[in-house]
């Protein structure tokens, strides 16, 4: 890929989130806020962006099997469902995918829950 990388993302970051707290959600809304919610209603994706959130720099998914425990495929499956709730960012080198978490989807995700 001569050197260059390329992000990926499949949905938009975390943004159409209302706080739960903010009265009447809208059906867009509520349907946003209940994609963000199944994508972490996994232990094991609650681990990843736990780990992510910590590592300081973007991941490749061989550094996250063996802290998981996981199989190769099996942790591709949970970062591919985390990418599309739009709480990750991909980044193409080479051959290898790296990943990180959004910049704003942690303080996002707690304005959501915010009382």
């Amino acid at each position: 890929m001569n050197g260059r990388v390329r992000r990926v993302s499949t949905t938009p970051p975390v943004q159409c989130c209302a706080p739960l707290t903010s009265g009447t959600l809208s059906a867009q809304e509520a349907e946003a806020t209940a994609r963000v919610f199944k994508a972490l209603s996994d232990p094991h994706r609650v681990r990843i962006v736990n780990l992510l959130s910590t590592a300081g720099e973007a991941l490749c998914v061989c550094d996250l099997t063996e802290p998981l425990g996981l199989a190769q495929p099996t942790v591709s499956h949970h970062l591919r469902k985390l990418l599309d709730a739009g709480l990750l960012e991909r980044e193409q080198r080479g051959v290898w995918a790296y990943y990180s978490l959004v910049p704003d989807a942690l303080p996002r995700l707690s304005a959501v829950v915010a009382v």
